[in-house]
């Protein structure tokens, strides 16, 4: 006797792929337009990811201007949306090694030094990270991809590091992240100016100086103005003239005068607290 499903299971299982190919074949003509919109531009690269998501937008506000009537049919249809968005992120449990990071996906991502040696739970979403140590909430890091090589990509920020590096600058000289450390083009360009007309150690020292100024006196673009223009004169900038150049500003630091209270202001505060009692008793 034959116990399998009846016929018409084929029918319903056929329809169902039917529907998914519908599906598969609207998410294969997205592609072809993108990719079309792509060589009608001339260029694939953005300034940044936000001008990428209008480039996207605008494709996709084109394809539903020509199903607006479909659209309209269905929206009357559609429910509210819920009060929560869905998870729309992956959840990964990381350790922070001795080298001040974690490596996610084959990237490595630098953390703030304190951090080594604590497990980070990481919700992992298209473009970030949001990382949470137990349930606080502690940054959030810009998503990196491996190289098209296959070997690990790197999201280094020169913060997290720049303390280990005062104790230790000629790391610096063969550091594999060593160009994903400059936060901008000048540091890069004053690093290989350094190398050429300088020692390694000295080269390496100067310029973890010149990172950590940037870092703990917040003056990371007008520091890299300075650096170009002392490189386009031909000149290496100086780390002791540029401490000077960005010292806070002793006149705008308020003068705070503090009287203090005389001692026996308390004997006689004690007096008059006994008193109290002594009347309430």
């Amino acid at each position: 006797m034959r116990t399998g499903p009846p016929a018409r299971t084929g029918q319903s299982r056929q329809r169902r792929l039917v529907r998914l190919g519908a599906g598969e074949s609207s998410h294969g003509h997205f592609k072809k337009a993108v990719e079309d919109a792509l060589l009608l531009r001339g260029s694939r690269d953005f300034d940044d990811l936000d001008s990428y998501r209008r480039f996207i937008d605008e494709i996709v506000g084109r394809h539903n201007a020509r199903h607006r009537k479909q659209i309209d049919l269905e929206r009357s249809k559609l429910r509210s949306l819920p009060k929560r968005r869905t998870t729309d992120y992956e959840e990964a449990l990381v350790k922070v090694t001795s080298s001040g990071g974690f490596i996610l996906n084959k990237v490595f991502y630098t953390v703030p030094s304190r951090l080594i040696g604590h497990r980070l739970r990481v919700h992992l979403y298209d473009d970030r990270l949001e990382c949470f140590l137990g349930s606080s909430h502690l940054m959030t890091l810009r998503r990196g991809r491996p190289k098209d090589n296959g070997m690990t990509g790197h999201v280094i920020d020169y913060r997290h590091i720049i303390h280990a590096l005062r104790k230790k600058p000629m790391a610096l000289l063969n550091l594999v992240y060593r160009d994903q450390i400059f936060p901008r083009q000048a540091y890069a360009r004053a690093f290989g100016s350094l190398l050429e007309q300088e020692t390694a150690k000295r080269a390496c020292r100067v310029m973890v100086e010149l990172l950590a100024l940037a870092h703990e006196r917040t003056c990371e673009a007008e520091l890299a103005g300075v650096i170009e223009s002392e490189l386009d004169a031909g000149r290496l900038p100086d780390p002791e003239a540029l401490l000077k150049r960005f010292a806070p500003d002793a006149a705008a630091v308020p003068e705070v005068n503090v009287e203090l209270v005389p001692l026996a202001a308390y004997d006689e505060l004690a007096t008059v607290c006994n008193a109290q009692q002594e009347v309430a008793a």
